[in-house]
């Protein structure tokens, strides 16, 4: 009987992930088009070298972060957990589709979920591929900490703070809604040898674009 109840609640669990997956409402990546701009606050990135803490997930490369790298968005403030990388980008703005992203994962003191997303171009070679390209692990095995080398994710944030924010979800199941998504308009590069290797490595892992659902995208400034 208590394998039936089991069985039961994880099959209605899966089936809410994919509904919302396929039915929700605030979904992400999206079409970037219409905005409504305003004044906001500017993010302050108070983030710090960390040890490289790498791992290999099977869909992208992933570094892990302490709790010293935080980044500050008005009156809240948000721990940088950790980061990876999709191809394509996923977000696009006014339909162009960028060849990779990273999204930088955050977390506020109370549980709000925030994502920075860093759009790419093929171009000049990124430093931050550079140390990471070769230190994937080869397989899907967990965690690597690499002695003696240390990681700073400012190396992803462009040096212009503009903006658009919207209200998004994760982009993997189970498609949680309710998490804040900053999309910084200033694309980084990244050389076309250096997306070869990735795609070499990781199948792509993007996700299509969202019906926006009349969610307004606010651009900052």
């Amino acid at each position: 009987m208590k394998l039936f109840i089991w069985s039961a609640l994880l099959l209605a669990s899966v089936s809410v992930q994919a509904s919302l997956c396929e039915n929700g409402k605030r979904q992400s990546p999206i079409n970037i088009t219409a905005t409504q701009k305003r004044s906001g606050p500017e993010p302050d990135f108070a983030y710090h070298p960390a040890p490289l803490n790498i791992a290999n997930d099977g869909h992208t490369v992933r570094v892990r972060f302490d709790k010293r790298s935080t980044l500050r968005l008005g009156k809240e403030q948000y721990t940088l957990q950790q980061f990876h990388f999709h191809t394509p980008g996923g977000d696009q703005i006014h339909g162009e589709e960028f060849p990779m992203a990273a999204h930088l994962l955050h977390k506020s003191a109370s549980g709000q979920l925030l994502a920075v997303v860093v759009l790419f171009r093929t171009g000049k070679e990124n430093s931050v591929l550079r140390q990471l390209l070769p230190l994937i692990p080869p397989k899907q095995d967990g965690d690597h900490l690499q002695a003696g080398l240390s990681i700073d994710a400012v190396s992803l944030v462009p040096r212009q703070h503009a903006y658009y924010r919207y209200a998004g979800s994760l982009t993997a199941a189970p498609c949680t809604e309710g998490v804040e998504w900053i999309v910084m308009k200033q694309p980084l590069e990244l050389s076309g040898e250096q997306l070869a290797a990735y795609r070499n490595r990781f199948a792509d892992n993007g996700r299509a674009v969202q019906p926006l659902h009349q969610r307004s995208v606010v651009e900052v400034p």
